[in-house]
């Protein structure tokens, strides 16, 4: 018998330093804290908790692209093309480089955190997927 997974939960994701952790998902990004605790952080995007971050330490190793693990963790911020030209330029006065990739089911930006962990920030711009699934596998630059 297989299980039935109903939803996603939360993703808690690895950083070496709470408070810079906290300046670039709460402070930079806006996430809405639900919850602290000793060494963690809770975000609240609509239910309990659907996203966190756990301080390991500052002598953490740095997120690596090449090694097995999390690629990056995705948060919808709307639905118009000027929210993510908007993003954009609130990541490059932050000094945060992105790359702006059109996947026709969404348009996103990506990104790392302080830690290097992946970050994407998308709007949906069209239902395509649900006449052809392999559209969510669509990559081309995006030009903003």
């Amino acid at each position: 018998m297989i299980m039935k997974i109903e939803a996603l939960g939360h993703v808690v994701i690895k950083v070496s330093n709470l408070k810079k952790a906290n300046e670039f998902y709460e402070g930079l990004l806006g996430l809405p804290v639900c919850a602290r605790t000793k060494g963690m952080t809770f975000y609240s995007l609509g239910n309990h908790h659907d996203f966190a971050v756990a301080e390991i330490g500052e002598d953490a190793k740095p997120a690596d692209l090449q090694s097995v693990g999390l690629a990056h963790v995705a948060f919808k911020i709307g639905e118009d093309l000027g929210k993510l030209k908007e993003a954009k330029t609130q990541l490059n006065d932050a000094g945060i480089q992105s790359t702006a990739i059109n996947h026709n089911v969404t348009k996103s930006l990506y990104f790392s955190d302080p830690d290097g962990n992946g970050v994407e920030l998308y709007i949906d711009a069209s239902d395509s997927w649900k006449e052809d699934s392999s559209q969510v596998a669509h990559v081309e630059p995006l030009e903003l």
